[in-house]
């Protein structure tokens, strides 16, 4: 008697009646369709995912959605993902504690759709063959363009025009010094993560001349991006524009102190679109309260933000509210990916964005 052959779903449009032949690196025989968990609210499912990529998702195989409106628990995860081989997950969902992993016994990938996994998955995640993939790529358009228009508005002060043409007239909002020119001007950025590079791509497009601080990041790497690599200390005295998209590790926890801060010249401006676990934000205040510099902040150490805050006090700051990569693109575009990484996994056992243990410690 001959062994049957092993053969694989399709990427798309995929169903058991049209399966194709096997790939060597491929997961799945047609009578094992895979098992795939939805662990996320049902509104940030429908947010994220548009009706074709749900489509695609069903047609990879088995798919079971948790029913609560609100996130699930670690209890309800444990009790659900047991006989699952591909889980997706997103902004809150549960940390996949030891009980949730004893429970995982055919689990082979998590696909985030979202960005940092660093809560959601600690290290014994990446035990026993299980495999790690997320969209954070997709976020750093968003926050890579709202980057460069807090850079472009701060240098041209468009938004203290806008107040004064606003409050005092055409006279008061003409009657301002002129302002500065992106090209040509030099641009410190402090990480090259997925955001920074994406930054670095559109600045570069801008034709600013670009200097870089990330130790993790060769001569010929930033050569590659065509960018300088110079030192922190260098790049906080000389650059008059400061732009930071260093991730959270204990590495990089307050990173930028009283000390760094005062490094910046006179007139510096300084950007924050990444997190606010690289900075000690007194001192960002003191220097900022002092006149002596401006800033464009996204995140904060507390958020929401208090009423009460003192950076609301300033005129010298813009601020949003941790919504940089909030856009309509985005939100499906994390949908896209998740399905294309599961698909990809499905048809060749391969990721794109695949995060491994091994990079916990240096990613967001």
């Amino acid at each position: 008697m001959t062994r049957p052959k092993q053969i694989l779903y399709r990427n798309a449009g995929a169903s058991p009646s049209r399966p194709y032949k096997h790939s060597t690196k491929g997961v799945f025989k047609v009578r094992d369709r895979p098992s795939i968990l939805v662990a996320m609210r049902p509104a940030l499912y429908d947010l994220l995912f548009a009706d074709e990529q749900k489509e695609r998702l069903t047609s990879l195989g088995a798919v079971s959605r948790q029913e609560e409106a609100g996130d699930l628990s670690e209890a309800q995860l444990t009790r659900l993902i047991g006989g699952q081989d591909i889980v997706i997950t997103c902004w809150g969902s549960p940390t996949f504690s030891d009980a949730v992993l004893r429970s995982a016994d055919r689990l082979k990938l998590i696909a985030h759709a979202a960005g940092s996994v660093k809560r959601l998955l600690p290290p014994p995640v990446f035990a026993a063959g299980r495999r790690v993939t997320h969209v954070a790529y997709s976020m750093s358009i968003p926050v890579a363009e709202t980057t460069v228009a807090y850079i472009l508005l701060s240098l041209r002060a468009y938004h203290k025009i806008d107040r004064a043409f606003k409050d005092d007239g055409w006279a008061a909002a003409r009657d301002r010094p002129p302002s500065d020119e992106l090209a040509g001007n030099r641009v410190g950025v402090i990480g090259a993560g997925y955001t920074g590079r994406a930054v670095i791509k559109r600045l570069r497009a801008l034709e600013a001349q670009v200097w870089l601080y990330d130790p993790y990041v060769s001569e010929a790497g930033a050569a590659a991006l065509g960018v300088s690599k110079v030192s922190l200390e260098r790049l906080m005295r000389e650059c008059p524009i400061v732009t930071l998209q260093a991730p959270s590790t204990d590495e990089t926890y307050r990173m930028l102190g009283a000390e760094q801060f005062s490094w910046l010249r006179d007139g510096a401006i300084f950007i924050n679109t990444a997190r606010a676990h690289p900075i000690d934000e007194a001192a960002l205040l003191a220097e900022l309260q002092s006149g002596r510099i401006s800033a464009a902040l996204d995140v904060f150490d507390q958020e929401p933000l208090p009423d009460d805050n003192p950076f609301r006090k300033l005129d010298n700051v813009i601020m949003t509210p941790h919504i940089a990569a909030v856009t309509h693109q985005s939100y499906k575009r994390q949908g896209q990916i998740t399905v294309d990484e599961v698909a990809r996994y499905l048809s060749a056992g391969e990721l794109r964005y695949e995060v491994t243990r091994a990079m916990l410690d240096t990613m967001a």
